[in-house]
């Protein structure tokens, strides 16, 4: 019980302590708090030279998890590979503080993995952990309180956003973002994507046993950095850096290569400058910042998942959160122009779109089309103008687009088109707002990835067809499988509600959206749902319906058989979503509206009975802050002014 090792009584009961004596001057004694000197006496004991202790702090914080020896083997795992190499940024941006005469400290707010969260009660906790993050990263900067500045280092889904919404937050402070890279696509395997829907393709009798264990243990290229597709972890990183919060051309390189340290090193010294140029987060991050970064997005076709990180950053800024106008607007304006997975047409890896240029290279694009404000000033001490002006003439840009044509065999304007050229190969835009009955607050669908050939030739998507409602997601990808007494059928229209923020925390439902893409016969289902998607959910996949169901919306009153119809016009970026009766009594959706009014829900609308509480508490808290619509943000006014309220209200 108690061990038998001998050296355990070999134990010393007092120490040296440190050499030499703390830099201390008699001003200091008299003037400065108690919990400032005895920083110092804490800083010589884990080993600092006494007579540096008076350089500037800098404070790194980061979503490091794992524990990984030098030579790169586990000794403990991490969640996911964003977090595994990311230690190795931090050191080497630590290494050049403490060359350029600072002094590095290190904290740590690990993440979780949606990737592993899929499927599991564990999913109703991903969106709640990114405010929860955000306010253990603003408290810990805040408990440093001699830091002169902050260096951001993270990666993933809910791990890189909070960390923007920290930095946002500290609006005397200078900081910036080192982005913690993409992993590479495996050699002959399937990648990060398509491995998630192994489980539904053998269950389908798609793929054999050998295959699917074959693929699965084979999909990461890399041990680090996020996935190789424009997930959420990827469109994180490119609007990190079209925020002006990384240095140009950081989001996407490959983790643990040269040019993913050098990235840490150059940040490291950026912020120093920033430091002595007095530089804080309220220069950088404006209405145009955040502007941008919607533009950005747009050309990318990125993940619907920003359309809740970017308000919630826009809010810690002090600044205007994008509406859904706003949304709707620029997405009409801004022509995709990349070609990355999941969206296609090729559908080429995150590291191709690095090597293509990256964001500048987009920014590029966007800057002739005048939809970028070029006044905005960024992480390098310069405003973007300057920065895209640089890019174009550098010989990073030139020798990286070469080494993709050398090491892939890939054009790099194939992979980042010109406007002319996007519009030729018909990528349409991003993202489309449907309206109707079912979804009178709106909803959200990733239009750009509906599969082409279901699309007319107006570029319309339109389905008719019954609905299957189901309260449960593991019920849905039972009927997915086949595992459920009645399966899902092609020309089903999938309704998953009570699995927004009130019923399981507004969970990320890719299990069923990436094993309806990779199904043979997938793509002639629909999925309407007031949860939320993946960034790398493809096909005819509505989310956000608002209200949602758990709060009197309609989706709630929806019943097995009720016709639902669906319009997506993927070039105007318009869309409907109605309930219109059923096969023998066809409705307008007027009078759907007027029937789901007066109906009562056809099941019992209940939380997930896993739902944790706190989970429950941040749902309650972001209605307050404005919803999902909002940035599902803590807003402490609205709360204050609600608690104002007599209690019967």
């Amino acid at each position: 019980m108690f061990g038998s090792d001998p050296s355990i009584y070999d134990l010393l009961t007092e120490g040296e302590g440190p050499s030499g004596s703390l830099p201390l001057t008699e001003e200091m004694l008299r003037h400065s708090p108690s919990g400032d000197l005895f920083g110092l006496t804490q800083d010589a004991g884990m080993g600092w030279d006494p007579q540096q202790l008076l350089r500037d702090h800098v404070l790194i914080l980061s979503t490091m998890g794992g524990i990984r020896a030098e030579d790169g083997h586990p000794i403990a795992l991490g969640y996911h590979t964003g977090h595994w190499e990311i230690g190795l940024l931090m050191r080497a941006a630590a290494e050049e503080l403490n060359r350029l005469q600072c002094l590095p400290f290190a904290g740590y707010v690990s993440d979780p993995c949606d990737g592993r969260s899929n499927g599991t009660t564990a999913m109703m906790d991903s969106l709640a952990y990114r405010n929860d993050a955000a306010v253990v990263l603003k408290r810990l900067i805040r408990s440093l309180p001699v830091r002169k500045g902050v260096i951001g280092v993270a990666t993933c889904d809910k791990g890189l956003p909070a960390m923007m919404m920290a930095v946002a937050a500290q609006h005397q402070l200078p900081c910036i973002i080192v982005p913690g890279g993409v992993t590479l696509p495996a050699t002959g395997a399937e990648n990060a994507g398509k491995v998630q829907s192994i489980g539904a393709r053998f269950a389908q009798g798609e793929i054999d046993l050998q295959y699917a264990a074959d693929m699965g243990c084979r999909a990461c290229g890399s041990p680090g950095g996020g996935c190789q597709f424009l997930g959420t972890a990827a469109t994180s990183q490119v609007v990190a850096e079209a925020l002006g919060l990384c240095l140009p051309h950081t989001a996407l390189a490959p983790s643990g290569q040269a040019v993913w340290r050098d990235a840490a090193v150059r940040s490291a010294a950026a912020l120093v400058q920033m430091i002595a140029r007095k530089e804080t987060m309220s220069t950088l991050l404006t209405d145009g910042a955040i502007r941008n970064a919607m533009v950005v997005h747009a050309a990318f076709g990125g993940s619907t998942n920003l359309l809740l990180h970017i308000p919630a950053v826009a809010f810690e800024a002090g600044l205007r959160r994008p509406t859904v106008e706003d949304w709707n607007r620029i997405n009409r304006q801004t022509p995709r122009l990349v070609d990355v997975l999941p969206n296609g047409p090729v559908g080429h890896p995150t590291v191709r779109v690095f090597l293509a240029g990256g964001v500048p290279e987009v920014m590029l694009h966007l800057r002739n089309l005048n939809l970028l404000d070029l006044e905005v000033r960024t992480a390098t001490g310069s405003a973007l103008g300057e920065v895209l002006a640089a890019w174009e003439v550098s010989e990073r840009r030139e020798r990286f687009r070469e080494l993709l044509r050398e090491r892939d065999g890939v054009e790099p304007d194939e992979v980042i088109f010109s406007p002319a050229a996007a519009r030729a190969r018909k990528l349409t835009s991003t993202v489309t707002f449907p309206v109707g009955n079912i979804a009178p607050e709106g909803s959200v669908i990733k239009s750009t990835a509906i599969d082409p050939s279901l699309l007319d030739e107006q570029g319309v998507y339109r389905k008719l067809g019954p609905a299957r409602v189901f309260t449960s997601e593991r019920e849905a990808i039972a009927a997915v499988k086949g595992q459920h007494p009645f399966p899902i059928r092609p020309g089903d229209i999938l309704v998953l509600m009570c699995r927004g923020p009130l019923g399981s925390g507004m969970e990320e439902t890719y299990q069923i959206t990436g094993a309806l893409r990779y199904l043979k016969w997938g793509k002639e289902v629909a999925v309407v749902t007031d949860a939320r998607f993946s960034g790398v959910s493809t096909g005819a996949c509505i989310g956000h319906v608002g209200p949602e169901a758990l709060a009197q919306g309609p989706i709630g009153k929806l019943r097995d058989g009720d016709l639902v119809e669906i319009v997506i016009d993927c070039k105007n970026l318009t869309g409907t979503l109605n309930y219109v009766g059923s096969e023998e009594q066809r409705l307008s959706p007027e009078e759907g509206a007027a029937e789901l009014a007066q109906r009562a829900p056809s099941v019992p609308l209940l939380p997930d009975p896993l739902l944790p509480p706190d989970t429950l508490m941040w749902a309650l808290l972001q209605q307050l802050g404005g919803g999902t619509w909002g940035g599902c943000v803590y807003d402490p006014a609205a709360l204050a002014k609600a608690l104002q309220q007599p209690v019967s209200q």
